[in-house]
């Protein structure tokens, strides 16, 4: 096959040119004004919840959240892998190949969200005697997990279907993929839950609705606006199912790692009552609204490096992660002061008192600005899983959901009681987060060695291979690259 069939004479990729800060900039913000919306429904539900004046209905929203998050978590990663590679191909200007991985991507978040799904739900009273609900609490939970489990694979596709459309560099119509899933909760929450009256299996209910327009918007902006997918192939599937494992595996314990590194948190939170177990729920809901643009950071930038690392523009990679960088902290530091400043009527909207308000009062002065090294981790993740070391995103997120949460909530408790648990969890982000951004400039450093020394995409096993080695190490993508070059 020519060099010309490979490569197709399309215009430039939409990353590939112009300022790479704007770039950075407009996909943080739609990106996190799409992924807002998803945790607008778990802040809907919870409010809603908390006005029917009973705190143990707040708690199971609470304990409920943190094992959606997980699914959620699992999701992500999946689709991090199709985001990955079929903007990698679309920055190399390989259409076919980009609309066969993102049909490929699809089939393979179904299969495994589905699993997922299957897998779980025999189990989730188990989970949730593990995060320590008991009584009504756990009664509640198990119902709200129990209707929301079965409509995994929904959501999975809908998040799928946003991250290909950020991979085109369709930053509006991305947003819009997630931000309609919060349009949804604002409007038939109340209804369900007060006007007929169904409580918590209302905002179930709603949950389900929600993801069912998620998906839809994302089908219709892949499929009708930019023709993103190929015909679906099981040889295809098959074909691309390793290199998407190759960067989804880890990625996918990359990601489980925060909801179970939290889940170890709420059992250590549980200890000291309901009240502050749903004052924990609170900062479980506000915290990805307050820090949105750092949550949607890892997931937005993945596209613009992508795109510019299959083009072969490594100092516009290098100058992306360093605008990401000053980008999260400035943030990060905004919205601590904004935090610290509206402490107080964030414990009464959500009628929160006692050591549950206490709790969220020592978030917002002394632990919410810790999130900016949280947020490092993440731009760390968007350097390793798009650029082909997606085992070290899974190194970094295990090391600190263990290590650097295990004994420093622990000593945490053990003297300080609630507000030193959630102080600990602060601490092991800030000591992992520096640890990201050495290691992502290794990376850098790695890929530059390899371009200096001529070294082409070595056809070896996709899996990622420590930077830190030699710098002919292979990577996830270079599966792909290969599979390219031998085509022709």
């Amino acid at each position: 096959m020519s060099d010309a069939a490979v490569r197709e004479p399309t215009r430039a990729p939409k990353f590939t040119k112009g300022s790479t800060l704007r770039h950075v900039v407009v996909m943080t913000v739609t990106g996190s004004v799409g992924l807002m919306a998803i945790f607008v429904v778990d802040l809907l539900n919870l409010f809603y919840i908390s006005r029917l004046g009973q705190q143990e209905l707040a708690a199971a929203i609470g304990y409920a959240g943190t094992f959606l998050f997980f699914t959620t978590s699992v999701c992500i990663g999946i689709t991090i892998a199709g985001t990955a590679l079929v903007s990698h191909a679309i920055g190399a200007r390989r259409r076919e190949e980009s609309r066969r991985l993102a049909t490929s991507s699809l089939v393979f978040m179904t299969v495994a969200s589905g699993l997922l799904a299957v897998a779980t739900l025999p189990a989730l009273g188990p989970i949730l005697t593990s995060f320590g609900a008991t009584g009504r609490t756990h009664e509640v939970a198990w119902r709200f997990l129990v209707i929301v489990t079965p409509s995994t694979p929904i959501l999975g596709i809908g998040m799928a279907t946003s991250g290909l459309l950020r991979a085109a560099g369709d930053a509006k119509r991305s947003m819009y993929v997630t931000l309609v899933g919060g349009i949804v909760a604002a409007v038939f929450d109340p209804l369900l839950i007060f006007g007929f009256g169904l409580g918590v299996d209302g905002a179930a209910i709603v949950s389900v609705l929600s993801r069912v327009a998620l998906a839809w918007v994302g089908l219709h902006g892949s499929i009708k606006v930019h023709d993103q997918l190929a015909p679906p192939s099981l040889r295809d599937a098959m074909r691309d199912a390793g290199p998407l494992a190759a960067i989804a595996v880890p990625a996918v314990l990359a990601n489980i790692a925060t909801p179970i590194g939290n889940a170890f948190v709420t059992a250590a939170i549980a200890r000291f009552g309901d009240s502050a177990i749903a004052g924990y729920a609170v900062i479980g809901r506000i915290l990805p609204l307050a820090f949105g643009a750092v949550f949607a950071m890892s997931g937005s930038i993945g596209p613009i490096l992508g795109q510019n690392f299959g083009a072969r523009q490594f100092d516009r990679v290098r100058r992306s992660v360093d605008e990401s960088f000053l980008l999260t902290f400035a943030y990060c530091v905004v919205m601590w002061g904004l935090l610290a400043l509206v402490e107080g009527p964030i414990a009464g909207l959500f009628s929160v008192s006692g050591e549950g308000a206490e709790l969220i009062r020592f978030y917002c002065y002394y632990v919410a600005g810790t999130f900016g090294f949280i947020g490092a981790v993440f731009v760390g993740n968007a350097v390793f899983n798009n650029l082909g070391f997606p085992t070290l995103s899974t190194v970094f997120n295990w090391s600190r959901a263990t290590l650097g949460t295990i004994p420093f909530v622990w000593i945490g408790a053990a003297y300080f009681g609630a507000d030193g648990v959630i102080a600990g969890q602060g601490l092991g982000g800030v000591v992992f987060g520096i640890l990201a951004i050495f290691a992502c400039y290794r990376v850098l450093g790695r890929l530059a060695e390899r371009r200096e020394a001529g070294i082409k995409d070595i056809p070896l096993v996709a899996q990622a291979i420590s930077p830190f080695n030699s710098p002919k190490a292979a990577t996830a993508i270079d599966w792909v690259d290969a599979e390219a070059e031998a085509a022709e």
